[in-house]
């Protein structure tokens, strides 16, 4: 069996960001010459995401404004607070929030060397506290 893995460092531009990483995964699969196994896909940040949609503009907005409906930076959250293995102040429960309800993985199945997607699924990073450096990582296992 044959393990590829690849960090990937990228640098965000946006507080919330939606970043098609499609073609870098399928590029490292390609890359791998492994034939059939699996490929995951995983964010190394708890205020970041991994997730997988239709990859329409209009959607990418949509998931960005719903997280934010859903987790408003308004109300008062718990994780405000002075944290003392910090020596800050948390500020950021919005985007731990927002990440765990978004997921930080995908996984994907590998036959004769193409991921098994469906026909409109986009795989996404998921900027919530940026814009910050950030790394996701890539493993493509298999034979």
């Amino acid at each position: 069996m044959k393990s590829i893995l690849q960090r990937v460092d990228i640098q965000t531009q946006h507080e919330t960001e939606l970043i098609n990483i499609t073609p870098h995964v399928l590029s490292l699969v390609k890359e791998s010459r492994i034939q059939n196994g699996t490929v995951f896909i995983l964010s190394l940040h708890t205020t970041t995401a991994i997730t997988v949609n239709e990859g329409l503009p209009d959607l990418e907005a949509d998931i960005s404004n719903l997280i934010q409906e859903l987790v408003p930076d308004e109300k008062t959250y718990r994780h405000s607070r002075f944290l003392p293995s910090d020596g800050q102040m948390a500020v950021n429960a919005t985007s731990h929030l927002r990440g765990a309800l978004l997921g930080f993985q995908a996984f994907f199945p590998l036959q004769d060397g193409k991921m098994i997607t469906g026909s409109r699924q986009t795989i996404y990073f998921v900027e919530l506290d940026g814009p910050q450096y950030r790394t996701y990582v890539v493993q493509v296992l298999g034979e």
